[in-house]
C-alpha cells in the first residue's frame, strides 16, 4: 500500500514542480501556524498541549511558511533551497512522530492523532518536494 501511495505521489510530483510544491506547503504551513497562534487556548484544550507551546509553534510555522512562499516566488528556486526544505520537513515529521510515540507533552488522544496526521502531511510535502527535485 505504501508503495502504491509513493508511486502515485511521485507520478503527481512530475506534474507539480518544486515552485508549486513549495507554495502549497507554504499555504498549509501558514494556515496551521495561524490557527495555532489565533486559537492557541481552545486548540490546546482539545489537543492537550500548552497554549504557550502552540503560540510558539504558530510563530515558527508562519515564519517557515513565509520563507517557503518567498523562495517559491523567486525567479528561480535554488536546488539547495529545495534540499533544505526537504530536510526540514523530514526532520519535522520524524520529530512529530517521536513526540507522539514518546508521549512528550502529554497530548490527549485527539492531540496524538493530530500530531501523527500532521507528521504524515509534512512527510508527504517532503516526498513531493524531493520528487520534484529529482525530475
Amino acid at each position: 500500500m505504501a508503495s502504491l501511495a509513493s508511486r502515485a505521489l511521485s507520478a503527481r510530483s512530475r506534474r507539480i514542480g518544486l515552485r508549486s510544491a513549495l507554495k502549497l506547503d507554504a499555504l498549509v504551513t501558514g494556515a496551521n501556524g495561524g490557527a495555532y497562534l489565533v486559537a492557541a487556548q481552545p486548540l490546546g484544550d482539545l489537543l492537550g498541549l500548552s497554549a504557550v507551546v502552540l503560540r510558539a509553534l504558530g510563530v515558527v510555522l508562519l515564519a517557515f511558511g513565509a520563507v517557503l512562499w518567498l523562495s517559491a516566488a523567486r525567479p528561480s528556486v535554488a536546488r539547495g533551497v529545495g534540499v533544505a526544505v526537504v530536510v526540514a520537513n523530514a526532520a519535522w515529521a520524524l520529530a512529530s512522530i517521536a513526540v507522539a510515540v514518546g508521549g512528550w507533552m502529554s497530548p490527549t488522544a485527539i492531540g496524538t492523532l493530530w500530531i501523527i496526521i500532521q507528521a504524515i502531511v509534512v512527510a508527504g510535502f517532503a516526498e513531493l518536494q524531493a520528487a520534484a527535485l529529482r525530475h
